[in-house]
Order: C-alpha cells, then sequence, then structure tokens
C-alpha cells in the first residue's frame, strides 16, 4: 500500500516538472539568486563601480542552526576602527581620481564595501555578490551571471584572501589586497587574479632569517599565528634559517581564540627554554591577547623579532602589557605619506553620506552615546547629536602610524584606475564607460607601471607582488615611558643577497633595556683548534667542541671540521696552524753525531799511528812477517774504513747518498780482501815447510796482490752496477714519526745494497774458515788466531746489525750502521795490530827472527 503510494507521489511530481518546463520554453532563462542579497556597508553609485572587502567588524554571534527554519543573516559585532580608516582611504582615493583631470576624465568612480566579519564563509559570499552582481535574478540573455565590478580592493587577512581568490580565480576578477601577506598567494596557478601592494611573506621571512644571523643568534624560539600567514611563513623562515645556521628550539602555534590549557602549554614552553630570543610572526590581535598572558605570567627578559604584522603597531605599544615587549626589533612596512589623507580620514561626512548605519554605530562607539534614546539599555548613555567634536576625541581611528598600510590602500585604489584609463583609451576624455572584461583588466592590471602625487612608482613583478622594502625598526622607550619605533636599518630585496640587509651602527635598546646584544645560542663559539661535534638527539646548533687530531687544524670559529696538514707540515700545540716539520737528520753538531765522528776521528788516527809504527820498524822481523805490503795496504783501507762513516752524518743529498754505500762497500772489501790474503798467506806458509812443498811459489806477494785486486774488483762492479741501474738518493721519510721529517737515504735498488752487504758477508766467512783452519799452526807467533778472533768479531757485528738497521727509526739506523762500520774496523785493528804494536813497542826482545821461527811446544 505504501509502496503505490510513493510512486502515484513519484508520477505526479514528474508530471508537474515537464508541464513547468513546456510552459517556459518560451521564456527567457535566468540566475536566480540563492539566499537573501548582501547590503553593502559603505556604497556609492557612479560610471564605474569598485567593490572592497574589509572586516568592519572584526567578529560575530554565533547562532545554531535548528535545521527548521532558513539561518539569519550573519550578525557582526566588534566595530573595528582599523577596518574603516582603510575604508576611508578607499572612499580618498576615488574622491581624488573622482576630481582628477588627468586620470579616467569624465568618468565618476562609485563603489560598494563589504564586511566580512571575520568569517571566511561571509567573505567568499560578498565577494561572489561584487562579482557576480547582487539582483535576485538576472538574465542570461545576453551575458549569464555576468559580474558588476572590474576589480575588487581590500580583504586584510591572507586566508580571506586565498578563500575569494579560489572562488573568483575563474571569473578572472583582480583582487587587489593590501596587507594580505602569505608567501602562498604567489602561486598563480592557483591565485591568478591575486595581486597586492604589500610584499609576500618570502620576502620577510628571508629578511628575518637574515636578521637573525646579523646578531649572531643560533638557538631562537618561534610563535606563529595559527593560520595560513602565520604558518607559511613561519614554513619559509624555518627553511631559510636552516641554510644559515639558526635552529628552533620550540614553534608554537597560537591564535587568539585558543582554550587557555593551550595558553598556558605555550608559557610553560617558553618557560622550559634555554633561548633568549622569540620569533613572534603573529598579527597584531593575536600578539596583543598574548602579550597579556606573558605579562600574567611576568615573562620578561626575553628578546622579541617580530614581523610587520604587530611591530609596528601602536596600539600593542600603548596596550597594558607592552613593557614585555621592550625593546622590540622587526621589520616594518616602509614609511609613506599620503597627503591630505589625515584631514579626510578624520572627516566622517562620507560614512554619513554612504552608509548610516555603519557611520551610527561608529559615532554610538567613539563618543559613548545612543542615537535611538528610547530604546537604551543604560540610562547612563547619553544621546548622540551627531554634531560631537570628532578632534577631541583621542582613539585608534587617530591613530596614523598606519600610514605605510593606509598607502597600500590608496595604491591598490589607483592602480586599478590607471589600469581602467589605459584601457578605456583615455586622453581628454575616455572613448567610453564601459569597463572591459575581467580578463582583459586582469591582464593589464598586472603590467601597469605609474607613480603616485608623492612620487613612489607602483608595479607588479610575475607573482603580482610589488619590490619588497621593509624599515628595520626598534623599540626604544621615551622619557614618558611609552615606546618609540625608531628605524635602525633597511632590507631591500632587489640588491644582491649579500647588501639586502642594512643596519646602521646606531644604539640600540634589547631587552629589559640593555644596551649589550643578547645571547641566544644552543653551545658557546668553538674556539681555534677545535671542532663541533654534533650533540646525540640535539639540533645541529647544540654541539660539543673538541680538540682536532694530531696533524689537524682549524683556523675558524665553530668549524665544523678540521683539516688535515700537507705531509710536510704538522699541527701545532694549539691545533689553529700547521707549522713546517722538523726535519732531522744526523749530525755533527748533536751529542751522538759528534760521538761517532770523533770515534771515527780517533780510529783513523790510531791505523795511521799503527801504520807509522810499522814504517819506523819495517826492517823488524815481527812487521816483515806475514807480507809487510799487505800490512800497509790493510792499515790503508782500515783508514778508508773510519772515514767512510764520515759520509753517513750530514744532511743527505745526491752526492753523499751514493758515496756512503759504494765507499763503505769497497774498503770493507778491500780490507777483508787484505785480510784474506794474510790468512792465505799464513796457510800457504805452514804448508810450504813440509818436505817437496811448492806453494810459496805459487803464492807469493804478487800472487797475493792479484787476489786482493780481484775481490776488490768484484765489488766495484757491483757497485757500478748499482749506481747505473737505480743508485741511493736522498729521501722525506715522512712514516716514521707524524711530526718530524727523517732526511735519510733511500736505497734506490734494495737488491745492489744487499749484494754489497752479501759480498761483504761471503768474503768475511771464508776469511775466518780459513783463520779458523789456521789458528792452531805451530808457530811461535801465530797471526791466524788473532785474524780468526778478528774475523768473529766482524760477524757477530754485522749479524745483530742487520736486525738492528731494520728495526731501527730514522737517524738510528744511520748511527747503527755508522756503529757496525766502526765496531768492526776496530775489531779489526786491534785484533791484528795491537798485538804486534805491543811486542814492538813494549817487548823488543820478543821482535826477533829467532823468536818468530821458534816452534811451539
Amino acid at each position: 500500500m505504501l509502496s503505490t503510494q510513493r510512486w502515484s507521489e513519484q508520477g505526479l511530481a514528474l508530471l508537474q516538472l515537464l508541464l513547468v518546463a513546456s510552459f517556459s520554453k518560451s521564456e527567457e532563462r535566468v540566475c536566480s539568486l540563492m539566499g537573501e542579497p548582501e547590503e553593502p556597508q559603505l556604497f556609492k553609485t557612479g560610471d564605474i563601480i569598485l567593490g572592497g572587502i574589509f572586516s568592519f567588524h572584526s567578529s560575530y554571534k554565533t547562532v545554531e542552526s535548528t535545521y527548521v527554519h532558513r539561518p539569519l543573516p550573519l550578525q557582526c559585532i566588534s566595530l573595528n576602527f582599523r577596518a574603516i580608516q582603510f575604508a576611508q582611504v578607499m572612499l580618498f582615493a576615488i574622491e581624488e581620481i573622482n576630481n582628477s583631470t588627468d586620470i579616467l576624465p569624465g568618468i565618476k568612480l562609485g563603489y560598494k564595501l563589504y564586511d566580512l566579519c571575520g568569517s571566511i564563509a561571509r567573505a567568499v559570499k560578498v565577494a561572489l555578490s561584487l562579482v557576480n552582481g547582487n539582483e535576485e535574478t538576472a538574465s542570461m540573455s545576453e551575458k549569464p551571471c555576468s559580474g558588476s565590478v572590474p576589480a575588487i580592493v581590500g580583504v586584510t587577512s591572507s586566508s580571506p584572501s586565498m578563500a575569494i581568490s579560489t572562488v573568483i580565480g575563474p571569473f578572472h576578477t583582480p583582487l587587489v589586497s593590501h596587507y594580505a601577506t602569505c608567501a602562498c598567494l604567489s602561486n598563480k596557478v592557483r591565485y591568478p587574479s591575486f595581486l597586492r601592494t604589500i610584499p609576500s611573506d618570502y620576502y620577510q621571512s628571508r629578511a628575518l632569517a637574515q636578521m637573525v644571523k646579523h646578531f649572531g643568534w643560533t638557538w631562537v624560539g618561534a610563535i606563529r599565528t595559527n593560520d595560513d600567514y602565520g604558518n607559511s611563513g613561519m614554513a619559509t623562515f624555518t627553511d631559510i634559517a636552516s641554510q644559515l645556521g639558526i635552529c628552533l628550539e620550540y614553534s608554537l602555534p597560537f591564535f587568539r581564540t585558543d582554550p587557555p590549557e593551550q595558553k598556558q602549554k605555550i608559557i610553560e614552553t617558553i618557560k622550559g627554554s634555554s633561548s633568549k630570543v622569540i620569533i613572534g610572526f603573529l598579527n597584531h590581535m593575536d600578539m596583543d591577547v598574548l602579550m597579556e598572558e606573558f605579562a600574567h605570567h611576568n615573562l620578561t627578559g626575553y628578546q622579541w623579532v617580530g614581523t610587520e604584522g604587530w611591530i609596528s603597531d601602536s596600539q600593542n605599544a600603548q596596550a597594558k602589557g607592552h613593557y614585555i615587549l621592550k625593546g622590540s626589533i622587526g621589520l616594518a612596512i616602509r614609511k609613506a605619506h599620503v597627503t591630505g589623507l589625515r584631514d579626510f580620514m578624520l572627516d566622517v561626512k562620507p560614512l554619513n553620506s554612504s552608509g548610516n548605519k555603519l557611520f551610527t554605530e561608529f559615532w554610538e562607539k567613539t563618543f559613548g552615546c545612543n542615537f535611538n534614546h528610547i530604546n537604551q539599555t543604560e540610562k547612563t548613555l547619553k544621546r548622540c547629536t551627531g554634531y560631537e567634536d570628532l578632534t577631541k576625541i583621542k582613539n585608534s581611528f587617530h591613530d596614523m602610524s598606519l600610514m605605510p598600510i593606509f598607502n597600500n590602500v590608496y595604491k591598490a585604489v589607483y592602480a586599478v584606475a590607471h589600469t581602467l584609463h589605459k584601457i578605456l583609451g583615455c586622453g581628454d576624455t575616455c572613448s567610453n564607460t564601459i569597463a572591459s572584461d575581467p580578463q582583459v583588466i586582469l591582464q593589464h592590471l598586472k603590467k601597469i607601471r605609474f607613480k603616485t602625487k608623492d612620487g613612489e612608482e607602483v608595479y607588479f613583478n610575475q607573482y603580482g607582488d610589488p619590490a619588497a622594502k621593509y624599515d628595520i625598526i626598534n623599540w626604544q622607550p621615551k622619557k614618558d615611558g611609552s615606546e618609540e619605533f625608531v628605524t635602525i636599518g633597511l632590507f631591500d630585496a632587489s640588491l644582491p643577497e649579500e647588501k639586502q640587509l642594512h643596519i646602521d651602527n646606531l644604539t640600540l635598546t634589547w631587552a629589559n633595556n640593555s644596551k649589550q646584544v643578547p645571547i641566544s645560542v644552543c653551545s658557546g663559539t668553538c674556539t681555534l683548534g677545535t671542532r663541533k661535534v654534533l650533540q646525540k638527539g640535539k639540533p645541529v646548533c647544540c654541539y660539543d667542541c673538541i680538540p682536532c687530531a694530531e696533524g689537524e687544524v682549524s683556523n675558524t670559529t665553530d668549524s665544523i671540521t678540521c683539516m688535515r696538514c700537507a705531509p710536510e707540515f704538522w699541527s701545532n700545540k694549539r691545533r689553529d696552524k700547521c707549522e713546517k716539520k722538523e726535519t732531522e737528520f744526523l749530525s755533527y753538531i748533536e751529542i751522538m753525531g759528534t760521538i761517532l765522528t770523533l770515534s771515527s776521528l780517533l780510529g783513523a788516527c790510531l791505523t795511521a799511528t799503527v801504520a807509522l809504527i810499522f814504517f819506523r820498524h819495517r826492517n823488524t822481523p815481527i812487521v816483515k812477517a806475514n807480507n809487510s805490503e799487505l800490512s800497509f795496504l790493510l792499515l790503508f783501507s782500515l783508514t778508508l774504513c773510519f772515514l767512510c762513516s764520515l759520509t753517513f752524518i750530514g744532511r743527505p743529498s745526491d752526492w753523499s747518498c751514493m758515496l756512503r754505500h759504494t765507499a763503505f762497500g769497497i774498503t770493507f772489501v778491500l780490507c777483508i780482501s787484505c785480510v784474506l790474503g794474510k790468512t792465505l798467506a799464513v796457510l800457504m806458509a805452514f804448508k810450504a815447510t813440509l818436505p817437496g812443498s811448492n806453494l810459496m811459489k805459487w803464492f807469493g806477494p804478487r800472487r797475493q796482490r792479484i787476489v786482493v785486486l780481484a775481490f776488490t774488483f768484484i765489488q766495484i762492479v757491483i757497485c757500478i752496477v748499482w749506481l747505473t741501474a737505480n743508485p741511493p738518493y736522498p729521501f722525506k721519510n715522512l712514516r716514521h714519526f707524524k711530526d718530524k721529517i727523517i732526511l735519510e737515504c733511500a736505497l734506490g735498488s734494495p737488491i745492489g745494497f744487499w749484494a754489497v752487504l752479501g759480498y761483504i758477508g761471503l768474503l768475511a766467512l771464508l776469511c775466518f774458515i780459513l783463520a779458523f783452519l789456521a789458528r792452531k799452526l805451530p808457530d811461535n807467533f801465530n797471526e791466524a788466531k788473532f785474524i780468526t778472533f778478528s774475523m768473529l768479531i766482524f760477524c757477530a757485528v754485522w749479524m745483530t746489525f742487520i736486525p738492528a738497521y731494520v728495526s731501527s727509526p730514522g737517524k738510528f739506523s744511520v748511527a747503527v750502521e755508522i756503529f757496525a762500520i766502526l765496531a768492526s774496523s776496530f775489531g779489526l785493528l786491534f785484533c791484528i795490530f795491537i798485538p804486534k804494536c805491543y811486542i814492538i813497542l813494549l817487548k823488543p826482545e820478543r821482535n826477533t827472527k829467532k823468536n818468530m821461527m821458534d816452534k811451539k811446544s
């Protein structure tokens, strides 16, 4: 039953729809306005109407919907004098243009100014009223839903501007804002019809970061308005700050309507922080509320860095808790002056003529009176006459400190007017009074360039933004206790980056009226010779300073790395400078070098003395025994052995490196060859005494000389091959000591070096074996046993030399080699010649032929 009834109702409704459609075919189609039409707060008729949107009221009453009746219109509350000032500027500019013969001659501009009441939804609604017209119905025969204004001026905040621009963007109607600074609005893909006469927060954020860096603050906190203005601006600041080495200890969102617990959380965070600088990316209303919270908790001593949203706001500087912000520093819109604006603004007759309701509310709030005396709820309120003297009242409406922002409204109106002037082909008069298509207006507006009557040039870049220039101001106390905004510098984004920020050398006032720049760093400056090491789990601005390692230096403060010194340099004790390494070699003037030099000379002198003794007693039997010629040759070679050790001392050079090893090798082979010849002579002499022996005939003095020369020649050949193929050369040894350079002689070819040593060792071993075999021959004076002992010493010295040489560092390896040369030379000298000198000098009675020939029993 119910189903049948429902189908009957639906069929009846469909029939009605078809009937309506058939009857309306011949009628003209219309656009119907949904809801009640919006009434402008201020209006004036004219040939061309300009739209304006301002927040004449800062808030509205919240009314819960019953969903039974149509929602009532928004009830706006809290009259905002500042928005009235902005509206007055727009009216002033329009009045000035209408009275001018230079711009839009013969055309009168009108206006429709709407109130957004702090509501984004209402902002969109009134924007659509301006773009699509505000009539209840509109014909679609010519231009469907055609617009009524060529451009919209106003909208103070970024969030409403974003909403409006998103909605009116498809209509190409320009929105020119005087105070919406969010960098996001520069996105021409999302907001193609948005322009502004105030710089983007992108440049303000960069300027703030550069200013913080300029004063050496690397550890800061931040509080931002929790809307598009604060969140977008702080995001840009954070990115730039991180590039400049600035860290945020905290970044807290805040909105004036936040609950008490959210405000308390901000207070507790700041109390527990260590940074002393706070970046306030806030608008003036949020700063006003936040300042009261800080004053309530007596949070003083923090250095505030502000944006143009509050830093130059006189209301903040006169508020009850303004002492919280003493010494603040920040960016402000550049100072400007609009001739005649002040007088016009204080004359509120245009308000009375164009919007009686707004004028009535303004007048009642300004003078504390009421026009409708019958409906007064408080009898204490006097009745308004409308003739009260406005000049005697001092309130925020009289405040002209926002003249730079007023100038932005003024420039916005003139930018639209100059665009219309160009499109309409105005000369002495304008060719027509009908504004072009909004898209054409938008394209011309983006390219407009003109100068105001006060000489300021106005233009927009490719993002719809003006040139970014800011004054840097400092809050300084005056004698009466109020705050004065003192300009201390300038930021100009059009200059090269290194010249954009300029701060004059003026006396600044900081937090707590201090004259010293506050310090706000997580970690102190790392001095020269140290580097930063990040603290675990903390931002990059929190670090420890540790000394550079040996061989590394840092010659700048706050260095993140230590530079390694060049191979021939080493770090000093402070680790801030690379100094040339100390060069080390075995020198004559050091103790060890002096001792070895004296020992070498002493050995040579002793050898020369022995040679002199032998020469003076050359005809004695003990000298003649075993070939005196070999004895003198051996003494000569020993002298050379002692002297060749001197080539190892001193700074190595090409010649000394080649000479020291070759001279050592050849002289030692000559020495051992002589010893070997004497040993063979002893053996041959014994064998020659046997019956029938003819050995001495074959090993006489001549043959002994040939043996010595042959063995020595082999060593000479080895040395020549070594020097030809890969000779020794001076070498800077950087491996053994980190802080020293060991000057030594590289072997060149290790094979050549060990071939020289090996050949010496081979001859010494052969000599030792032969002497050992002849040690017990039955002569009364058998030289073989002394040679055996000397060869034993020689071999022992050189066997211990090899491991000592390899393991000794630097100059000590050279000293070990010299010691081996001297020890083996002294061993040969003492073992072979001292016993003979003892007999020659002290026991001459034993120096007889008979004693030499006697056999031992």
